[in-house]
């Protein structure tokens, strides 16, 4: 084990960088006439009543267009980038772009991928379908890509399930969610964007139930089941979610919406899936000031574990999620469903959807769960986009990737939040250990945790903060916000290097920051620096993070799924989640490294890590024609 180097005088661990930018993805559709079936003074007047304040305005880049690429909006000179300053391309080998595709993540053979969509558990396989396009590693000719697998791990391509091929869905085949009825049959609804670049609402179904692969699917001849209401644009009418049944024994399901800047859940009532009745006062939530709500998740919790979508009863909580189409951010709530009046309440309205939890706090969008019937859990999906130049996906044929699906239950000890955590299926992939027990990391200093090669490794570290540091601490007020981690303060930061080659030219810190005002208030942050991690110039480097619940009882602790250019973060147990895309150019295959590393000014911290290197996932097409062993 290395001596501890002093940070500041041998390297200069961590530098400045401004504020994070925002994520863009395309607006779907242009269109801005409405279709009769509401009155939107009605619907305006029931948005508006009693609403909390707005939060300040989101910067929307202008120049966002339909059927144009994330990419042309968050790498360059416009908003929402965060590049060096010298913006010339970087010449990639080959070796480095090879190296970037990931060992363990599930993502196509090539091309684009965004949403996930409809996952299901049908007859001893889990079902991922997901936005792609065939044709291209940018956005466009959206279509439904389909994998299957048995352990949520390794999985298999199926040919493609749906394809913009009717007039209802002709310029893409959008978000949609599967729903699992008591008899056995699955419906699909998803959103199609019209040969006019309307968005409405559509029927599927498996052609054959007793197909386990579910390799065909049939869309109802009479669709859409669903148009924008009066009062709604049609661009902003998309992304169903999965349906549930109410008291009256109808089935409900939520379409995102806005009206001006209220983001808005409408909610349907039917009892056949080809028919669908807007509720009165059409809304089951709003918060003003958030805009376009998309990809709409609404789902129940409870102390006990997961459940199904339809459950509801004493102790249940439940979560209404909405993917903000102004920032480009998942936010969620908790609150308390009202199954007569078909309303949702936040527990506190100073959270609420948009303003107060984020799912995710790095680049992550478009999450979705469902109910997993066969281990009684509930499984949450979410796409990781790339934070490279459009010019460099093009180059290396493909673009995007899916979070490890994680379990989400409800926090018992803070009883404010979600828990998200890796499926346990994914620690079938551990192979080779290391530990490392109570390494002392003086202030100021780091310590190699010598494991060899570093880049597709899981690592469980906890840390404990030395004496009564906390008591005895007393500086100015300070607020962290993880916009850098050379703001160094007397508790932190502290955590894990990864990513990072022998000299330290290139890092990727993962790491706690403790502020604690002279009041006594502590604040707990939660965050991932990329600001070191390429030398490449055209490259989108930020800071992430967030606050995270550290209780009195409790050490701090964080868990890393590291795979090539993705690192995915959990802090205390998955109250705050941090997924991160990272580009080395000298830090890969075998030359990276992980370290630990102490960066405050008059605080000593014990940490005790474990690592495992990990094995990739096997992912290939199903053999169709031939028998098939897993």
């Amino acid at each position: 084990m290395a001596t501890p180097n002093d940070i500041e005088q041998n390297h200069p661990l961590l530098q400045n960088s401004t504020d994070a930018g925002r994520r863009r993805r395309p607006v779907k559709v242009l269109a801005t006439t409405v279709v009769s079936c509401l009155l939107l003074a009605s619907l305006v007047a029931v948005l508006m009543n009693g609403q909390p304040p707005a939060p300040a305005d989101v910067n929307v880049d202008p120049a966002r267009e339909h059927g144009v690429s994330e990419k042309r909006f968050r790498v360059g000179s416009g908003s929402g980038s965060h590049l060096r300053d010298d913006n010339d391309s970087f010449v990639w080998t080959n070796a480095m772009l090879t190296w970037q595709r990931t060992g363990y993540h599930f993502q196509p053979q090539k091309n684009w991928m965004n949403d996930p969509n409809g996952p299901l558990y049908h007859m001893g396989w889990y079902h991922l379908f997901y936005q792609y396009n065939p044709d291209s590693a940018v956005w466009g000719n959206i279509t439904w890509g389909h994998a299957v697998s048995t352990d949520l791990i390794n999985w298999l391509y199926l040919p493609l399930a749906m394809v913009p091929d009717r007039w209802f869905d002709w310029n893409g085949v959008w978000t949609g969610s599967a729903t699992l009825l008591p008899g056995g049959d699955i419906v699909m609804l998803y959103t199609g964007d019209t040969d006019n670049y309307v968005q409405v609402q559509n029927l599927a179904y498996p052609a054959n139930l007793s197909d386990p692969l579910l390799l065909e699917w049939l869309k109802y001849p009479d669709n859409p089941v669903m148009t924008p209401p009066e009062g709604i644009a049609l661009k902003d009418f998309r992304d169903p979610t999965t349906a549930w049944i109410g008291p009256d024994g109808l089935w409900r399901v939520t379409v995102g919406s806005k009206v001006n800047k209220t983001g808005i859940a409408l909610v349907y009532k039917t009892s056949n899936f080809t028919s669908y009745e807007l509720i009165e006062d059409h809304v089951l939530h709003s918060v003003a000031g958030t805009g376009m709500w998309e990809c709409v998740d609404f789902y129940p919790v409870s102390t006990t574990g997961g459940l199904d979508t339809s459950f509801n009863g004493p102790g249940v909580k439940h979560v209404l999620k909405a993917s903000l189409d102004d920032d480009k951010h998942d936010w969620y709530a908790i609150g308390t469903y009202d199954s007569v009046n078909d309303t949702w309440t936040p527990d506190d309205p100073e959270y609420d959807v948009g303003i107060g939890l984020r799912v995710d706090y790095g680049k992550y969008y478009a999450s979705k769960t469902f109910y997993d019937q066969n281990k009684e859990r509930r499984i949450l999906w979410g796409w990781v986009g790339e934070t490279d130049s459009e010019d460099t996906d093009l180059e290396k044929g493909w673009a995007s990737i899916q979070t490890i699906p994680r379990t989400v239950t409800f926090d018992n000890k803070t009883g404010s939040n979600v828990v998200q955590w890796p499926v346990e299926e994914v620690e079938s992939l551990r192979s080779t250990s290391y530990e490392f027990t109570d390494v002392v990391v003086e202030a100021g200093s780091m310590v190699n945790l010598d494991i060899g090669a570093a880049s597709q490794i899981d690592v469980l570290a906890e840390f404990v903060i030395e004496g009564d540091a906390l008591n005895t601490t007393v500086e100015a007020d300070v607020i962290n916000n993880c916009t850098t981690t050379t703001t160094r303060g007397v508790l932190g930061p502290f955590g894990l290097l990864v990513l990072s080659d022998d000299s330290l030219s290139e890092l990727t810190p993962v790491y706690f920051y403790i502020a604690k005002s002279t009041d006594g208030t502590i604040n707990n942050w939660f965050c991932t620096d990329k600001s070191r991690s390429t030398k490449a110039p055209d490259v989108d480097v930020q800071v992430y993070g967030g606050p995270v619940p550290v209780l009195d009882d409790e050490n701090y602790s964080m868990r890393l799924l590291v795979d090539h250019s993705v690192v995915e973060a959990f802090g205390q147990g998955g109250r705050t989640c941090i997924t991160s895309r990272v580009y080395p150019t000298e830090a890969i295959d075998g030359d990276a490294r992980l370290f630990v590393f102490n960066n405050a000014t008059d605080l000593n911290v014990t940490a005790s890590v474990k690592v495992w290197q990990m094995n990739s996932t096997d992912f290939k097409p199903f053999p169709l024609d031939g028998p098939y062993n897993m």
